[in-house]
């Protein structure tokens, strides 16, 4: 089979297409032929080397895959029959990495079967929506009433939006461009704000009657984290789920203790929270393969590329040019 591997860290040239065996089914597993791979942020620090749970060299990147069950072993759990359409999430795995491939061996019980129906372009989307589960109800603050989304255009940006609104909560998106802000809209923000066009905290409270938001999701970091304490309302959180321009240079606690009159506070988040908790993990997951199944979240068509085109793929990630997910077609 073709697979996607790097030798050794560095560039999207260094996602090299490469030869291997065909997966065997061991007693209690399955091999899945794939039909489309997620393409995201993790896969890039496995290939520049920086992912804290980095596989080891050589590896294939990829963390998520929609396809077909092609082969069970024996032994296989899980009520599985060969040809059912399954999600495949690297979360489940002893491993992070290895869906950039044509097939995969995996446990057949870290699978998720998906309904009839579902389109393969949108559910190898589902990771960023568990994420955004995780992220507005598992994060140990309030559900929120109301929330505002940075860099909105994004993969994950596009869950919290949709996932969000599905669930009745007030969104406040904010993008980069016109085109980004476009996309956004289309894709169910109750609110678009362009970046830089004016004052943020004014558009907020304007939006929400002068209360502010009860959370602000952000990936950034970076000098302008701190400033957006000032658009949540009262016990309101500002989430940090990555920190793309570093770590803010400021004295957070002191930060909040300037702001003590609203008791706001700062939390930092990952989906690596849930690595023991198997039976939370798996319910998000389900819980973000239901709201699709139902329609109550679409997500936008992904640029695809073929699977031999990773590297034009990774590219395209790296810039400042992408509107929502990207997928790998075999």
């Amino acid at each position: 089979m073709k697979v996607i591997q790097i030798q050794r860290t560095g560039g999207p040239e260094e996602l090299q297409w490469v030869d291997l065996p065909d997966p065997l089914a061991g007693p209690a597993d399955a091999v899945v032929r794939a039909e489309a791979i997620g393409v995201g942020k993790p896969d890039v620090m496995i290939r520049t080397g920086v992912y804290p749970w980095m596989p080891p060299l050589p590896a294939i990147p990829g963390n998520e895959m929609v396809g077909v069950v092609e082969s069970l072993g024996p032994e296989a759990r899980g009520g599985l029959q060969v040809g059912q359409r399954v999600l495949v999430s690297a979360r489940e795995l002893a491993s992070r990495g290895g869906c950039y491939a044509e097939r995969i061996r995996v446990p057949a019980d870290a699978l998720f079967v998906l309904p009839p129906g579902l389109d393969p372009l949108a559910a190898v989307s589902m990771g960023n929506y568990q994420l955004a589960l995780g992220m507005l109800f598992d994060s140990g603050s309030a559900t929120p009433r109301s929330v505002l989304v940075q860099a909105a255009a994004g993969g994950v940006g596009i869950a919290l939006v949709q996932t969000a609104a599905a669930h009745g909560i007030q969104v406040i998106a904010v993008a980069g461009t016109e085109a980004k802000c476009s996309y956004v809209r289309e894709a169910g923000a109750h609110h678009v704000h362009r970046r830089g066009s004016s004052d943020l905290r004014e558009a907020v409270l304007a939006a929400t009657a002068g209360r502010g938001v009860d959370m602000v999701f952000d990936h950034v970091g970076g000098a302008g984290f701190v400033g957006q304490l000032d658009l949540l309302a009262a016990r309101g959180t500002l989430l940090s789920y990555n920190v793309l321009q570093g770590i803010p240079p400021e004295n957070l606690v002191a930060e909040m203790r300037k702001r003590l009159d609203r008791s706001v506070a700062v939390r930092c988040y990952s989906v690596h929270v849930l690595d023991h908790d198997r039976a939370r993990r798996r319910e998000l997951m389900q819980g973000a393969i239901d709201l699709l199944a139902q329609g109550r979240i679409r997500p936008p068509a992904p640029r695809t590329f073929a699977l031999r085109d990773a590297q034009d793929a990774h590219r395209l990630l790296d810039s400042a040019d992408l509107m929502g997910k990207i997928v790998l077609v075999p």
